[in-house]
């Protein structure tokens, strides 16, 4: 699973940036909604307005026309198409549906009414009803109709007053544009609070985050800090897994010492037995008590590794170790014509005790001045992972790759008339795998054997 995926920072900022854009933009369209009906509200009520004023004046002409005596007072009704308009229509039998009157606006066009509006005008007899036409030159309309019974010889009529409903419609459109633009500017700056709100609450994690940090690097042995009531449980326990982990390891270490006195003083005593006396038995007394010796340093070795690999806060700098060994076998092996050359990344750290990885580049580096013409090199880095590489690399014979899985194996030697026991490189792979790291062996740039140590570093 990524990281960032597993973030208590980036899922609360997420989850309350969402929850607060989401709400904004239901407000600014409920508030887009709520200016919408507002806006149609006051256009409707013009135009109940206009058709009271149709209604209260008009009255028959000899023609046989219905039209008002005093029309509505704005000009836009005598100018063709300017969005304004009235009309008159009969609901009588004999004029049901005919034009009776109708604004100079309109020109030759009629404002076509639905026969369910008809029918709605008629159910709601005397009552205004609004709805929605299309009008001359393709205009959209808002059209107020009402039914009403005029006194005398006008009889009953379908009074009609319609505007053209763009402008209003085009208002809200600004009204929503400004709107949604404000609470978007308003979400952002929510937003930001929301990360410094989250970023102020989570302070206290992050610095119980440092402190633990601190007591993995090996710098602190000890959670500190003035944590708040709701961290300070967590404070205590983890401290006291800390002291459980040093005593469960101080532990394990006096057992190895235990171990290693009860076992280190028969097989001295044996070998110190045998030492005086030439005979078969002594000799594979000898033997076998050398080889018990080996097998006890090897096993109690990774005992002690193992308790220091689960202790938190072990670290110690590649670069001493590196330097202090390149220099001593420079000193060794000076007599044979064999050079070390070192090279390290600056600020590399292993995370585990000095002595083991003075043991594991002990080990091979010495395998490799072993095997080497005249030339060995020690290259130290990082790597993308966070752990730390060591390649030790020599201009001797090499290995081919069944020589190189052979020589993985616990007290193979390929080489009989070489000093060792065959435990070298098998200690080096027991060591790093009880750490999580591990051993590769390739070819050298120079031409022989490479041994390259993969181990724990910083973590990031």
């Amino acid at each position: 699973m990524k990281t960032g995926s597993r973030s208590l920072f980036r899922r609360l900022v997420l989850t309350a940036t969402i929850w607060t854009l989401v709400a904004l933009i239901a407000v600014a369209l409920a508030l887009t909604t709520l200016f919408r009906n507002s806006v149609l509200r006051t256009l409707d009520d013009r135009l109940e307005a206009v058709a009271l004023t149709v209604i209260a004046t008009a009255e028959r002409a000899p023609t046989g026309r219905v039209v008002p005596a005093q029309p509505p007072l704005d000009s836009r009704y005598n100018r063709a198409f300017q969005g304004l308009y009235w009309q008159i229509n009969g609901i009588d039998d004999e004029t049901a549906g005919e034009v009776l009157g109708e604004s100079e606006s309109l020109l030759d066009e009629i404002i076509y009414i639905s026969p369910s509006a008809f029918a709605d005008a008629l159910a709601s007899f005397g009552q205004p009803v609004p709805y929605n036409a299309k009008g001359p030159d393709d205009q959209l309309l808002r059209v107020i109709i009402q039914a009403v019974e005029l006194p005398g010889e006008a009889g009953r009529i379908l009074a009609v007053a319609a505007e053209d409903r763009r402008p209003a419609d085009a208002e809200v459109r600004r009204f929503a544009f400004v709107s949604i633009g404000v609470f978007l500017i308003f979400g952002v700056v929510l937003a930001a609070g929301v990360i410094v709100q989250v970023r102020i609450g989570l302070a206290p994690v992050f610095k119980m985050r440092d402190a633990v940090a601190e007591v993995r690097e090996g710098r602190s042995e000890r959670v500190e800090g003035d944590f708040p009531v709701e961290l300070q449980p967590l404070g205590v326990e983890l401290n006291s897994l800390l002291d459980h982990s040093r005593e469960v390891v101080e532990r394990a270490r006096t057992h190895v010492g235990n171990l290693a006195h009860a076992l280190k003083t028969p097989i001295a005593v044996l070998l110190n037995e045998t030492s005086s006396d030439d005979g078969e038995l002594s000799s594979l007394v000898r033997r076998q008590t050398e080889t018990m010796s080996r097998q006890v340093d090897h096993h109690l070795r990774r005992a002690r590794a193992a308790a220091h690999a689960k202790a938190i806060g072990a670290r110690c700098d590649v670069t001493s170790v590196v330097d202090d060994l390149t220099r001593t076998l420079n000193k060794i092996y000076a007599r044979q014509s064999k050079s070390i050359s070192a090279f390290c990344e600056p600020d590399l750290v292993f995370r585990g005790e000095r002595q083991d990885l003075e043991e594991m580049v002990g080990n091979l580096c010495d395998n490799a001045c072993k095997w080497a013409k005249a030339e060995v090199s020690v290259t130290a880095g990082k790597l993308d992972n966070g752990q730390v590489y060591l390649r030790i690399e020599d201009d001797g014979p090499g290995m081919d790759a069944e020589q190189r899985k052979s020589a993985l194996q616990r007290g193979v030697r390929l080489d009989e008339d070489t000093p060792g026991t065959g435990l070298g490189l098998s200690i080096v792979v027991d060591l790093a795998r009880v750490y999580g790291g591990e051993l590769k062996l390739g070819v050298s740039k120079l031409g022989g054997l490479s041994a390259e140590l993969n181990l724990p570093g910083r973590q990031r």
